[in-house]
């Protein structure tokens, strides 16, 4: 039985809450957060206690945490978690420096921590079964990956200006994507991008719509379609083209009924939310830890696939204020 602690009781802890309850082979044994109601709420659905970050970290009956806080406190919480012998499951990004991340990869493989970064959408199960087939070589050596990710509407500005801009807060999904389909290590960077969507958005100094080629050694290609505004739904979708065939991934719909009429033939729109989108992403990737801590088995993707992700969007940034391919640093 993996003995669990959720640090951060919003929106994401709730839902790996929600998988915990369901496990045979893992409880919750604490929450924490910084607005004491939201915890006691949370706790009491779980069974569990509210308990500070510190007593937590000093807790025996701890042995894995969660963390769901904001991004500029996972820094401190993976130190302290890393310093107290816990395994750590990670929300991405791990941290919004490069620099930063390295210093905690370091403590991690130093105390042989087990860690995951939780890129959940490597456990969808349609990424993951066109990535298996990859794998197996359905589709020869692969050549070119297009990801197309866009959202259905743009947060608010006030997000955006502490989100860490667009490439570091919602393009780090997909720099992960393409790194899990590649099988490759990118090593050039080209990004473009406009604020086309919200006007505001330019205004706080970032971007809404962009494209990202990437390149790896050997000359694979893949090339990312962004954008904070898709009015049809959450438009989430991979295709992979190699040497011997292609495969693709579509979007989920609300619902498989096709209206045929005079006027033509009729979908349902994609799903809208990102949490109904992922719902199977978000499970299979908690079970996967638990699973990985009990077994022994090192989770991924880890800490390191966190950096690697990091250093992509520190380069595509690098590249929309330049204007040229950036390499990509070590």
């Amino acid at each position: 039985m993996l003995r669990l602690a959720i640090l951060g009781c919003g929106r994401i802890g709730q839902v790996h809450a929600r998988t915990i309850k369901s496990l045979s082979n893992a409880k919750a044994v604490a929450v924490a957060d910084a607005f004491p109601e939201t915890a006691e709420k949370l706790a009491g659905e779980l069974g569990a206690q509210v308990r500070s970050i510190s007593q937590i970290m000093a807790s025996d009956d701890v042995d894995a945490v969660i963390i769901g806080t904001p991004t500029d406190t996972h820094f401190d919480l993976i130190k302290q978690a890393a310093n107290a012998g816990k395994a750590i499951f990670c929300e991405k990004p791990v941290d919004m420096s490069a620099k930063r991340i390295e210093e905690l990869v370091a403590l991690v493989e130093a105390a042989e921590l087990p860690f995951l970064t939780a890129f959940n959408r490597r456990f969808d199960p349609n990424f993951a079964a066109v990535e298996k087939q990859i794998r197996l070589g359905a589709i020869g050596h692969v050549e070119l990956v297009q990801i197309t990710s866009r959202d259905p509407s743009p947060p608010p500005v006030s997000y955006i200006k502490s989100s860490g801009g667009l490439f570091r807060d919602m393009t780090v999904h997909d720099f992960d994507m393409a790194r899990f389909l590649l099988a490759e290590e990118p090593v050039e960077v080209f990004a473009a991008g406009s604020a086309l969507v919200d006007p505001e958005i330019g205004v706080a100094g970032d971007i809404d719509t962009a494209v990202i080629t990437l390149k790896t050694a050997s000359g694979k290609i893949c090339q990312i379609s962004n954008s904070r505004r898709a009015t049809y739904g959450y438009d989430q979708r991979i295709e992979v083209h190699g040497s011997k065939g292609a495969i693709k991934a579509e979007n989920q719909l609300e619902n498989t009924v096709e209206l045929a009429t005079s006027a033509g033939y009729g979908r349902a729109p994609a799903q809208h939310f990102f949490l109904e989108r992922y719902e199977a992403a978000y499970r299979n990737e908690l079970v996967h830890f638990v699973t990985a801590v009990l077994e022994g088995t090192p989770p991924s993707p880890s800490i390191y696939d966190g950096l690697q992700a990091q250093r992509l969007a520190d380069a595509a940034a690098k590249s929309l204020e330049t204007g040229l391919p950036q390499c990509v640093s070590e």
